[in-house]
């Protein structure tokens, strides 16, 4: 079977982007209409990820050095380099909700997009430039010879990647990998907050059946209130041991099915992690990023996850592997 072109790749964004519109409320905005639209900026940018390009004066000079993709990219007039770097800012609840959209909009597409045992981890990403040790960080001091530092980002720890000054991608997938929410914080930002923030998501709107995490998730309190809502977050749970409910939830999550959820955790989440790196050319040992500030993070990771999104939908429209990503990036670069 042929292969998507990059124009294949668009119209996929196109129709994804129409339905997500068609779906939201109607709510009237205040002040002037954008003169450039969501979903011609959504597009480039993703060509501008795969690119590399992460200036926004680059990306401003290549919209002029390649007319040719005026066309496609939807551009009536080409804008500034001040509107670029302004509306990218801005785009990362855009496409935050994009994605939750997208997530249950081709549901029916693949068995496994719909699937309603779901897994949650965090991954850190080291900060573009140096760290901030966190005496300095904690006293407000930028020391002299510290250039180009990220102030927004803040230190966090994880097993593998032990001490990170970055930010943390908060995600939420299927078991074959494929993106349900996601959200980007400061790596300060633990996974028991980042979960409590998406719990509405979850409880009233994707309602799965399982949610399996790590440790960093087990909570007495939200194990009990997921558990009325009809939802099982499963844990290793191996600090929550003592009492009669901690023993009845280790009996619960021996059951055969929910050890194989854990022992599932790995190859559902962990290498999509990697997935998205490699998409936004983080493919070092920490995962360092190249763009700097909350709000311009924020874009980029979640543009990620929405492009993984858009090659795993296109994987299964074309008959080819789920995870594989070198189609999309051999086909817009």
């Amino acid at each position: 079977m042929k292969e998507p072109t990059i124009t294949d790749y668009v119209e996929l964004i196109h129709t994804l982007f129409d339905r997500f519109a068609q779906a939201q409320t109607a709510t009237p905005k205040q002040g002037h209409p954008y003169i450039y639209k969501n979903k011609p900026l959504l597009v480039f940018f993703t060509l501008m990820q795969f690119q590399y390009i992460t200036q926004f004066k680059t990306q401003h000079r290549w919209l002029k050095t390649h007319p040719q993709h005026q066309q496609l990219l939807g551009f009536k007039t080409l804008p500034d380099r001040s509107t670029l770097s302004r509306r990218y800012k801005v785009l990362y609840p855009t496409i935050q909700a994009l994605v939750a959209f997208v997530g249950e909009d081709v549901a029916d597409l693949e068995t496994g997009f719909g699937d309603k045992n779901l897994y949650e981890d965090k991954s850190p990403f080291k900060a573009a430039g140096p760290v901030w040790h966190q005496r300095d960080r904690k006293a407000g001091r930028v020391p002299e010879n510290l250039r180009h530092l990220d102030q927004d980002a803040s230190w966090c720890k994880s097993a593998y990647h032990k001490w990170v000054y970055g930010y943390g991608l908060h995600l939420t997938c299927s078991q074959v990998g494929f993106p349900k929410l996601v959200q980007v914080e400061t790596g300060t930002m633990s996974e028991s907050q980042a979960i409590d923030e998406k719990e509405e998501a979850f409880l009233k709107q994707i309602c799965p059946h399982t949610l399996t995490t790590d440790n960093s998730y087990a909570k007495a309190m939200r194990i009990r209130r997921w558990a009325k809502a009809g939802i099982a977050l499963i844990s290793p749970a191996t600090k929550w041991t003592s009492g009669g409910c901690a023993q009845a939830y280790h009996r619960f999550i021996a059951q055969d099915e929910n050890q194989a959820l854990l022992g599932s955790r790995r190859t559902a989440i962990e290498p999509v992690f990697d997935l998205i790196a490699k998409l936004v050319g983080a493919t070092d040992n920490h995962k360092q990023i190249s763009i700097q500030g909350l709000c311009n993070v924020r874009t980029h990771l979640a543009l990620a996850v929405f492009t993984l999104q858009v090659a795993m939908i296109a994987n299964s429209i074309w008959g080819m592997p789920l995870r594989t990503i070198s189609h999309i990036i051999a086909a817009c670069t």
